[in-house]
């Protein structure tokens, strides 16, 4: 027997209205929420782990609408939408649970284009460095059989159901140029032939690449010359696999897009606070947190009245380490340290202070979910993750998290205050700074190279170092400090890359708002770096999108969040002048029938 939930927002508040189909005496209501908030009125809060509310309900008579009113804790959310409501909703009367459905659709709901702006351009994303057109045009499919070891191509035009090579097709040649970097190529495109110069494989892949794309884009390719390189090293995507476990496929999937813009890297982010997906031989309690739900060691956060299991086997990671290879990605996993880390607190409790009596609490409301530098155990389950996942990623750069260390961090801790004294440290971002230099320093001895979010630069004994590269996520600013300081730096900025925020600040909308909310123009409305500064031409080293998984339920609704806004990310981290904002708009109209190709879910159809 399902019960209504009808939600509306204000600013901070929401008025959830539920509406029983019978009479329920003695009932509670669990959800959960993108954020922690507290109850105002109709009801009375028994428990809250981070947005996971336990609420308690007095009699609800059937038929009859009863109001609970709830307010966000924190600075009131800069927009409010369909993603902000309860979800994985469950009423419980006696032994009983009954599912709570709304009529609220799911996910980022699809539109048409805007108005048809026109575009002139080469249908090419990202923007070649330079491309001169010729007369006529040419038709596939392509005999690619004297390029060498192009297969990883052919299978990713099969996938997208393109018939791109045979034996009788159009010639392509390859000529060797070393003066090229190895991304670059140069591609001619004649009515009888093409010809591909490049210094490396990786060059010819991406000229294929840029063929497979225009065979898509165009029932007849246009003839001219395409001269084109990177403009940064690193053009990344992240995906968030710990709020929500995308099946591995889904992964797959996301590794052709990312191919097929030519993007290099793949940030996994299988571990947070909720979960770590991925098993380690020498820490086989990890096993614990792969689950979520009643009885578990993190309740039902994101979820609903199951426990819910997610995780990635050896044979998983083995498909998708191999999948991305093949078209030139590498993976570059992520662990939490030393915040972000509420369930490896509560599953190794060793790693905390136990004279600990601080009361901080991080913003997505957990509290003691911050690992204790001073404690023998934290540093044996930090140095146990980092030689396994050595083992299972050779040679990989490893994202070490350490970002958003809650205020007041380890204020309590006398074993902290010891450590401080000991170390010459101050506050507690010096002690981030220790602790996030420590594991770098592990990782460097396992053979992986250190990275982490932009606080890690903090500290007065210098912050991560070793080599460190560092993502700038909460704006320019901290990536444009750390590059100046001589860090390598990715910039990700939340208010152009971070893909999960909602395109409008319509209430219609889905996503999140705490950034920015913007749409795909945006995404190229913004600079990288200062050209007039040399420490940043030479210290920025590429671009990254991102997506978070707070309101994600479903595989599906990453598609919409992602495409096409993926093409400004793309571009910003492969052309040397990205389009205009609104350049950005016409060209991907134009580029639209790739998510068709690839079978992906655009906002725009």
């Amino acid at each position: 027997m399902a019960i209504l939930l009808e939600t509306t927002f204000t600013n901070d508040l929401m008025q959830c209205t539920l509406t029983p189909h019978r009479n329920m005496p003695d009932t509670t209501w669990s959800f959960s929420l993108m954020a922690p908030v507290e109850v105002l009125d109709g009801g009375k809060l028994i428990d809250r782990t981070g947005g996971y509310c336990h609420i308690a309900l007095p009699a609800l008579q059937a038929e009859i609408p009863h109001v609970v009113t709830l307010r966000h804790l924190g600075p009131a959310p800069n927009a409010m939408n369909r993603a902000w409501v309860p979800k994985g909703s469950i009423v419980k009367h006696g032994d009983a649970s009954y599912d709570v459905t709304t009529q609220m659709p799911l996910g980022a709901i699809a539109r048409p284009w805007p108005n048809d702006l026109g575009c002139d351009e080469l249908a090419l994303i990202p923007r070649p460095t330079h491309w001169t057109a010729t007369t006529g045009t040419l038709r596939g499919p392509f005999d690619v059989t004297k390029l060498g070891p192009v297969q990883s191509v052919l299978d990713l035009a099969e996938r997208l159901g393109q018939k791109f090579h045979c034996k009788n097709g159009v010639p392509i040649t390859r000529s060797i140029d070393t003066s090229l970097s190895p991304d670059a190529y140069r591609l001619d495109i004649t009515a009888n032939n093409i010809q591909i110069t490049s210094a490396h494989d990786v060059g010819t892949h991406n000229a294929l690449v840029s063929l497979l794309f225009l065979s898509i884009t165009y029932d007849a390719i246009p003839c001219g010359v395409i001269h084109d390189a990177p403009r940064f090293e690193w053009r990344g995507q992240h995906l968030d696999c710990a709020r929500h476990f995308f099946a591995p496929d889904t992964i797959l999937r996301l590794l052709d897009v990312m191919a097929l813009l030519k993007m290099n890297r793949f940030h996994w982010h299988f571990a947070d606070d909720e979960a770590f997906r991925i098993p380690l031989a020498s820490l086989p309690e990890l096993s614990a947190l792969t689950t979520r739900g009643n009885d578990q060691i993190v309740p039902n956060v994101f979820g609903g009245n199951t426990v819910v299991n997610g995780v990635y086997t050896h044979h998983d990671i083995d498909r998708i380490q191999q999948h991305a290879a093949s078209l030139h990605i590498d993976i570059v996993p992520e662990i939490e340290v030393p915040a972000h880390a509420l369930g490896l607190c509560r599953l190794f409790p060793d790693t905390r202070d136990p004279n600990d009596t601080g009361t901080e609490e991080s913003v997505q409301g957990y509290t003691q979910n911050v690992l204790n530098p001073a404690m023998p155990e934290t540093w044996r389950i930090i140095e146990a993750m980092i030689k396994d996942l050595a083992d299972l990623f050779p040679g990989a750069i490893l994202h070490l998290g350490g970002d958003e260390l809650p205020d007041g961090a380890w204020a309590g801790s006398p074993l902290v205050d010891e450590l401080k004294r000991d170390h010459g440290l101050l506050d507690h971002y010096d002690v981030q700074g220790w602790t996030m230099a420590r594991a770098a320093e592990i990782a460097c001895r396992y053979g992986m190279r250190p990275a982490a979010w932009e606080e890690s630069q903090y500290g007065c004994q210098g912050g991560i170092g070793h080599n460190a590269i560092l993502f700038s996520w909460t704006g320019q600013e901290a990536g444009n400090r750390a590059a100046r300081m001589g860090h390598k730096v990715v910039m990700c900025p939340a208010q152009h890359t971070y893909l999960d925020m909602a395109h409008s600040y319509a209430t219609g909308d889905w996503g999140a708002s705490w950034a920015a909310c913007f749409d795909l123009d945006k995404t190229v409305d913004w600079t990288p770096i200062h050209t007039d500064e040399p420490m940043m031409q030479s210290n920025v080293i590429g671009v990254q999108g991102t997506f978070w998984c707070e309101f994600t339920n479903e595989d599906w609704q990453l598609e919409t969040m992602i495409a096409p806004r993926i093409f400004g990310v793309a571009s910003m981290g492969w052309s040397l002048s990205p389009p205009d904002p609104k350049a950005m708009i016409a060209l991907a109209q134009r580029c639209s029938k790739i998510w068709t190709a690839l079978d992906w879910q655009s906002f725009y159809t």
